[in-house]
């Protein structure tokens, strides 16, 4: 309060939220300080006073952030998914983002299922496997329902291998598949005789030789692996570069020695080593399970507004909050902005699609772009954009945190905690930056770029939230 006190004794004229105002005054030569300021989300005006009234959401919101940030991610095994999620039956597909159904599916989540029957030899050719999902051969459920996530359209079937996770502190568990790199891959849609040749590839050779890599080292600690990462430029969601460079660097030796062991020979290695070295983003799949057991450590404390999931299906953006359970508060999916890829263009582009939000939900991607100057490159915009939306998210987060440190910043901890209620009460969206999918099954990747998350998620679950308190 002193603080205003004094720019009023200055002569200085604070406005909020009016730009146009801002202008005016600039033009007669007064001192402007400017204040972001939007009026709440229409009809959250009675929740949001319910909620701070309810005297649970300030301790409760402590105690969640308290689990997120507690814990402490091993990578412990590479397993069949059959063998790593509970309930996954060999007719049963995961897939990213709130609940959908192939009738409501988008042009990329189509392709990946399509891709996926043709790869589990459910059907013989495309159109075969068009109908046996129409006729609901297939199930379909989402990732985060079974503990798992999946990146763009998140596609799990019962073959592919996975990555585990555990939390060293609190216990819980996460799993996602194996990257296949950036392009023409399943994860965007596309289903060619070579995305299924790359899958069967990494079912035979990837999967086995980390798996028997892995046994050989023991749990590797990739809450610390992402911190140095974020010190070396990458932001750990469109950029990770780095991490995936010292996570191949941690195994290349066990690698090498389990070769035998996984019924592989030193060509397989070498492709495997080949493989990762040509593929940035193979980490991305290791931090997002990562990122998904800190989160779900902060599930299911009432009255609590932290925002647990935020996940999109290529139809609908979904959020989830501690103090709601399994619940999916959605809206219409919008389109990134962002940078294409050769002749595509904007009307080329699917709706935002991918659990790898959960990568913001933790603290690091959007929130984290201030330690990755480079990533601009590859999302658009410039350097003063990336650390303009880190500081940002400061409005809309509970906490920094202490081991995702950004150098640029004088080593603070990345925002952490998304607060539902302080979105809603702000009109401040999390950052996101994410890839983009062809809206046409079949495409692939078309670009990458920066989302703007519905609003109208982040308000419904607010009121549901403080409706429970009543």
């Amino acid at each position: 309060m002193n603080g205003l006190r004094d720019l009023l004794t200055e002569g200085v004229v604070l406005t909020a939220g009016i730009g146009v105002l801002d202008d005016a005054l600039r033009a007669q030569g007064v001192v402007v300080e400017s204040v972001a300021w939007r009026p709440p989300v229409e009809d959250t005006a009675d929740a949001l006073a319910a909620l701070a009234a309810d005297e649970r959401t300030d301790a409760a919101n402590a105690q969640a952030l308290g689990r997120l940030l507690a814990a402490r991610p091993l990578l412990v095994d590479v397993l069949p998914a059959r063998e790593a999620i509970p309930d996954l039956g060999p007719q049963t597909f995961l897939h990213a983002g709130p609940p959908i159904d192939w009738e409501g599916a988008s042009g990329p989540l189509r392709g990946a299922l399509i891709g996926a029957v043709l790869y589990e030899g459910l059907a013989p050719d495309p159109d075969a496997a068009v109908t046996l999902l129409a006729e609901g051969g297939v199930e379909l459920t989402p990732c985060h329902a079974h503990g798992a996530v999946g990146p763009m359209a998140g596609v799990v079937t019962p073959s592919m291998p996975v990555h585990v996770l555990v939390d060293d502190h609190g216990g819980g568990s996460a799993r996602c598949t194996l990257n296949e790199g950036l392009g023409k891959v399943l994860r965007y849609g596309a289903y060619a005789p070579g995305v299924i040749d790359r899958l069967r590839w990494m079912e035979r050779v990837l999967g086995p030789l980390f798996r028997a890599a892995l046994r050989r080292h023991g749990p590797l600690d990739v809450r610390a692996l992402a911190a140095q990462a974020l010190q070396m430029g990458d932001e750990l969601h469109n950029r990770n570069r780095a991490a995936t460079s010292l996570y191949l660097r941690e195994l290349a030796g066990d690698l090498v020695e389990a070769a035998g062991e996984a019924g592989l020979s030193t060509s397989d290695v070498a492709d495997v080593l080949r493989f990762v070295h040509g593929n940035d983003h193979f980490f991305l799949n290791v931090i997002m399970p990562a990122c998904k057991v800190a989160a779900d450590a902060a599930r299911d404390m009432a009255g609590s507004t932290l925002v647990v999931a935020m996940a999109r299906n290529g139809t609908e953006f979904g959020v989830q909050t501690s103090g709601t359970g399994d619940a999916w508060f959605t809206a219409p999916a919008t389109i990134p902005d962002g940078l294409y890829l050769g002749a595509y263009t904007a009307a080329d582009a699917n709706p935002d699609i991918g659990d790898s939000t959960i990568t913001e939900t933790a603290g690091l991607g959007g929130f984290a772009m201030a330690a990755a100057p480079a990533i601009v490159r590859f999302v658009g915009g410039d350097v003063a954009d990336a650390t303009a939306s880190t500081l940002a998210m400061d409005a809309i987060t509970l906490a920094e945190h202490p081991a995702y440190q950004i150098p640029g910043l004088g080593f603070r901890g990345t925002p952490t905690g998304i607060d539902a209620a302080l979105v809603v009460r702000t009109g401040v969206v999390p950052a996101v930056n994410t890839g983009i999918a062809g809206r046409v099954a079949g495409t692939g990747q078309v670009g990458a770029g920066l989302v703007t998350p519905p609003i109208a998620c982040f308000a419904a679950a607010v009121r549901a939230v403080a409706g429970s308190a009543t």
